[in-house]
Parts: C-alpha cells; sequence; structure tokens
C-alpha cells in the first residue's frame, strides 16, 4: 500500500478544503449567473470540479484513485481581435444580496489562478508518483478553464488586454538569439 508523506497529507487536506470551496462558489455561480454563456460554461466546468474533489477523497481514503481526470481541451479560439480600451469602472460592494456576472466571472477566474499556483506548488512537493500525476492533471484543468474564462472576460470587456508595443517586442528580438546547437549535450561527450 502507498503511503503519503506528512507534508502530502497537510496539502491534500487544504486543496480538499479548497476544492470544498470551489465547489459551494460554482453551485451560487450557476443559480445567480445572468448571461447564458457565463453559465453554460460554468455548468460545464462544474463536473470536472467534482470529479477532482472525488478524486483527493479517494487518495486521502485509500492513497490511490483509479479515476482519470477529464481534463477539458485547451481552447484555440481567437481572443479580443479588437481589444477594449474603455473598461467599465469597479468598486467592491461592500453589502449585497447577489453577484452580478462581472464578479462571478471575476471570482470564479481568480478561484481558478489560485486553485492552479496550489496543484503546481503541490506537485512539485509531491513524492508520490500516481499522487503527483494527479495533480499535475488538476493543474491542467485549472489552467485550460482558467484561459477559457479570462477569454470570455476579455471578449466581454471585463479583463483588460493590452499587446506588446512593436518597440518592446523589436528590442526583445534584438537581445535574444537561439542557440546554433540542437544537441548541445554533445559538446560534453
Amino acid at each position: 500500500m502507498m503511503r503519503l508523506g506528512s507534508h502530502e497529507a497537510h496539502e491534500l487536506n487544504e486543496l480538499l478544503l479548497s476544492c470544498t470551496n470551489s465547489i459551494q462558489s460554482m453551485a451560487l455561480f450557476i443559480n445567480q449567473a445572468q448571461d447564458p454563456e457565463l453559465r453554460d460554461m460554468i455548468v460545464r466546468h462544474y463536473s470536472v470540479h467534482v470529479q477532482d474533489y472525488n478524486m483527493k477523497v479517494e487518495y486521502a481514503n485509500r492513497m490511490i484513485s483509479r479515476d482519470q481526470l477529464n481534463i477539458p481541451a485547451l481552447s484555440m479560439s481567437p481572443v479580443a481581435e479588437n481589444p477594449v480600451y474603455a473598461y467599465p469602472g469597479l468598486q467592491p460592494r461592500v453589502q449585497l444580496q447577489q453577484l452580478d456576472d462581472r464578479a462571478i466571472v471575476t471570482s470564479y477566474l481568480l478561484t481558478l489562478k489560485r486553485a492552479g499556483r496550489e496543484y503546481a506548488w503541490s506537485a512539485m512537493e509531491c513524492s508520490t508518483p500516481q499522487l503527483r500525476a494527479f495533480l499535475e492533471d488538476a493543474f491542467r484543468m485549472c489552467s485550460h478553464q482558467a484561459f477559457e474564462v479570462w477569454s470570455y472576460m476579455a471578449r466581454k470587456g471585463l479583463y483588460p488586454v493590452e499587446y506588446a508595443t512593436n518597440t518592446a517586442l523589436q528590442a526583445m528580438q534584438q537581445i535574444y538569439q537561439p542557440v546554433s546547437q540542437h544537441n548541445p549535450a554533445q559538446l560534453y561527450t
């Protein structure tokens, strides 16, 4: 039987707690979202978050999961061909009964970004190969979903899209040159 290191058990506990929060938040977001596109996106993502949680519970209870995380494909659709330069102002609401779509999508994006960082960090610290592979998959799940959420926000003018200037790109292109050796390790043998 595989055993988790104490640091892995602590990380898994934090990830389970975080997942509980994410799933509960998503349930509220689904009920409160007004834009059908936003609601459909969260509904589509919801089941993989529940699967992710259940797999973590299996690791906590049996030290192994026989399931394979259903990682969504990375959306390759173009983002904000014509970026919006006049973004609506934002100020925290200190009293509210319901979230608007902007608050929902912002909260969801930040949740995915935070969870992704936690999965990446936990994977780097993990000495159990099966758990490490699962955490890497969970990172990719969050990364792919965060990109889809960010793309939605960029299209709706809710997230600034600033492209690099030609001057900045040209400076970078002048500084960095490719390595001419395709197999540099041969130089040392």
